[in-house]
């Protein structure tokens, strides 16, 4: 019979805890990168939805903030961040306009296609026209 290991559990609270530390501190990274430029986007340089944001935002005229979060030292906390912001296990792209999350791909399209991504572009200041 093998014994109990003494402290395994102060370890995996020891653990959870520095998770959860690094988790609010790149949640914390993100709002503020957010809010710091009129379009931010989180993208893998990978990604081809990724590349599909960036290219249409550029089209329009915008030069979007992009954080290629596998390029990033701290990225695994970053993509963990915003998978929980997001409510995915894919959290990117995320795309913020005026320091609001507004979703990925999909929903920068609908926008697009709808009317209204210019007017939402307009009033966080990323185009002037």
């Amino acid at each position: 019979m093998e014994a109990p290991q003494v402290g395994s559990h102060e370890s995996d609270s020891a653990l959870y805890q520095n998770r959860m530390l690094k988790h609010c501190k790149a949640l914390k990274e993100v709002e503020k990168a957010a809010s710091q430029k009129a379009v931010v986007v989180f993208s893998l340089s990978t990604c081809c939805l990724c590349h599909a944001v960036k290219r249409l935002l550029c089209s329009l005229g915008v030069a979007p903030t992009v954080y290629e979060i596998d390029q990033e030292y701290d990225g695994p906390e970053i993509e963990g961040a915003l998978n929980r912001l997001t409510g995915s296990d894919q959290g990117v792209p995320a795309i913020f306009i005026g320091s609001r999350y507004i979703g990925g791909l999909d929903r920068l399209i609908a926008a697009h296609i709808c009317g209204a991504l210019v007017p939402q572009l307009k009033q966080a200041g990323a185009l002037w026209l």
